[in-house]
């Protein structure tokens, strides 16, 4: 099934610049013969501003709406995102404005098509916000100049000695020990000026990288970052304090009812122990009152007898 509704662009690319927002326009197009509505939606709805969020247009016709990305206030690492936009168009009736346009209208509930577009988020770094140098690309830096001053002085010794040699001493053999000789000592010379300038320079960049760190971390919390951040500690010191008496609460009420347990269980042994001693007293009493009344029945018995009998 055709799409009914075009995106242009379908990536939303975004100009990084510290402490400027940045714009990007959208032009979504109806190619229906019927009246559409839109609604846009993204999963950081605080990082972005979309103007119009929602909206109706005419068939055959064009709509445009910007997304405004709020300023930058340190130069991201990475400029991978991973936010995304999602663009939902449904078919209303004709002569629907943007006053009659609900959250019902967009949901699906399997009559009426609802169509979902995805979108990407994609961010360029401004030509003026050049990546600082990396650790290595410095190192190498202060590698290729130590290398040319330590070249530069052994050239030096090399036209210094000889300056001092006379011209008639000049032949081919000294001049090979002139030139290998010296050069031995240089370059041992040189190795260990190299390792010590570079155990330097790695030191130095180290302390500035740290001290860096430690300034912009300083400079980009504002007074409002830092009271904001304040009441986050204080928020999460006080939820701490709801947890723990919870689990106070949770422990007692757990008590309370082995207890309220306990107590059920006891009840019932009583009522059987009462049941059980309310029928020992009945039998009892059948048993005591058993001799009396065959005592009685003997009695009579014997006094009938004995009226038959008198003559």
């Amino acid at each position: 099934m055709s799409s009914q509704l075009e995106i242009q662009p379908r990536e939303l690319k975004f100009v990084v610049e510290l402490n400027k927002q940045s714009k990007c326009t959208i032009r979504l197009v109806n190619k229906t013969d019927q009246w559409l509505a839109f609604k846009v939606k993204t999963t950081s709805p605080k990082k972005y501003c979309v103007r119009p969020n929602v909206g109706v247009f005419q068939p055959k016709s064009v709509h445009e709406f910007v997304v405004i990305m709020q300023a930058i206030k340190t130069t991201p690492v990475d400029l991978t995102c991973k936010d995304k936009f999602l663009v939902q168009s449904t078919i209303v009736p004709e002569g629907t404005l943007e006053e009659h346009m609900t959250s019902e209208m967009f949901a699906k509930d399997g009559v009426k098509l609802v169509e979902d577009i995805k979108m990407r988020v994609s961010l360029v770094m401004a030509p003026s916000n050049f990546p600082e140098p990396t650790i290595n690309e410095m190192l190498k830096q202060a590698d290729a100049h130590i290398v040319s001053k330590i070249i530069n002085n052994r050239d030096l010794n090399q036209v210094k000695d000889a300056d001092v040699s006379p011209i008639q001493d000049v032949k081919a053999e000294p001049i090979k020990q002139v030139k290998f000789e010296p050069i031995k000592d240089v370059d041992l010379s040189m190795e260990k000026d190299v390792e010590s300038e570079l155990t330097k320079e790695q030191e130095l960049v180290t302390r500035n990288n740290e001290e860096s760190k430690v300034i912009d971390s300083k400079m980009s919390m504002s007074d409002e970052e830092q009271r904001l951040f304040l009441d986050v500690e204080e928020m999460k010191s006080k939820l701490h304090e709801l947890e723990s008496k919870l689990s106070k609460a949770e422990m007692t009420i757990s008590n309370l009812t082995e207890d309220r347990w306990l107590i059920i269980q006891e009840r019932e042994k009583l009522k059987q122990e009462m049941t059980f001693l309310k029928t020992r007293k009945v039998e009892r009493r059948v048993q005591d009152g058993f001799p009396l009344l065959f005592v009685c029945m003997v009695a009579l018995i014997s006094l009938i007898a004995g009226y038959g009998f008198h003559p």
